[in-house]
């Protein structure tokens, strides 16, 4: 039986499966609920071994995973890269055909599947930069409400004397009443961060690179410098967003290749030095 082609467009509750061969005549066409069990059936159609594209949207780990537990060779597509906005005809049925067209002219711009240990890590790692980064927003938060008394704070408001500095500020009832809300939401983040950091360093502490890179500048120490940011946001490491992105890269790990480089501070201000792989030789942490 010669190889199939496979194209499944993943979807929350269902999604599409759609067959070819080599020379890209429909062989079948069939839309499951999702489960492993209808994965599994619609797959046995394809025969042994079969060429799988799917798209490493929503949920994708349980298909991948099943998909290889029935031998399929998986390509995981990265969909931003396959931009289809300017397509004039978009749905389940055209995507699986482009997928298809591709996956047989070697063109499909494919993601690496990280392995099922280094999920859960990515799974921490990506928790931690969201919960900074809504963190660093009840900061700016504020800073803003700060700004409409016309109260200038300390540089370092989030530092030592940053809670002295706003338990003896005197403004409007309802500014220090979202003060008082904000201040306690940001202690509940900071529990929670510094609850991610010791997981993070207890999984990794026995990780060779992990500690390989923290040598390397601006990456043990990233700082970056802001109004809404305190030193804990400005020098949180970098080293397990690296170990966590594996040979994925960061733009997958769902944190932004600008939140990981290192920043250089001359003269005349806070200047960004080019791409990561140019600024690490010659720009220090801070």
């Amino acid at each position: 039986m010669e190889r199939q082609y496979v194209a499944i467009d993943l979807h929350r509750r269902r999604s599409l499966i759609v067959r070819q061969n080599k020379d890209g005549d429909e062989l079948g066409v069939v839309r499951i609920d999702n489960s492993p069990v209808a994965l599994g059936v619609a797959l046995a159609d394809a025969g042994p071994e079969p060429e799988v594209a799917v798209e490493a949207t929503f949920g994708w780990y349980w298909a991948v995973d099943t998909l290889r537990a029935e031998g399929a060779n998986v390509r995981l597509v990265n969909p931003s890269r396959l931009y289809w906005e300017d397509r004039r005809v978009k749905n389940d049925y055209k995507d699986c055909q482009d997928l298809l067209d591709r996956m047989r002219l070697n063109r499909l711009p494919e993601a690496w599947i990280a392995p099922p240990e280094l999920r859960q890590l990515r799974e921490l790692v990506r928790y931690r930069a969201k919960a900074v980064q809504l963190r660093s927003g009840l900061k700016a938060q504020i800073h803003s409400v700060l700004g409409k008394e016309g109260i200038i704070p300390p540089p370092e408001l989030w530092g030592p004397g940053g809670a002295k500095f706003l338990d003896e500020i005197e403004v409007a009832d309802a500014y220090g009443i979202r003060i008082e809300s904000l201040r306690d939401l940001i202690e509940v983040y900071d529990r929670e961060v510094a609850m991610l950091d010791r997981h993070i360093a207890d999984w990794l502490k026995d990780d060779v690179g992990y500690w390989a890179i923290q040598a390397i500048p601006g990456v043990a120490s990233g700082r970056r410098r802001g109004p809404e940011l305190d030193d804990e946001d400005a020098d949180s490491p970098h080293s397990h967003v690296f170990v966590g992105a594996g040979k994925e890269g960061t733009d997958h790990l769902g944190v932004r290749r600008s939140e990981l480089l290192p920043w250089c501070a001359p003269a005349e201000g806070l200047v960004h030095r080019g791409s990561l792989s140019l600024v690490l030789g010659h720009c220090g942490p801070g």
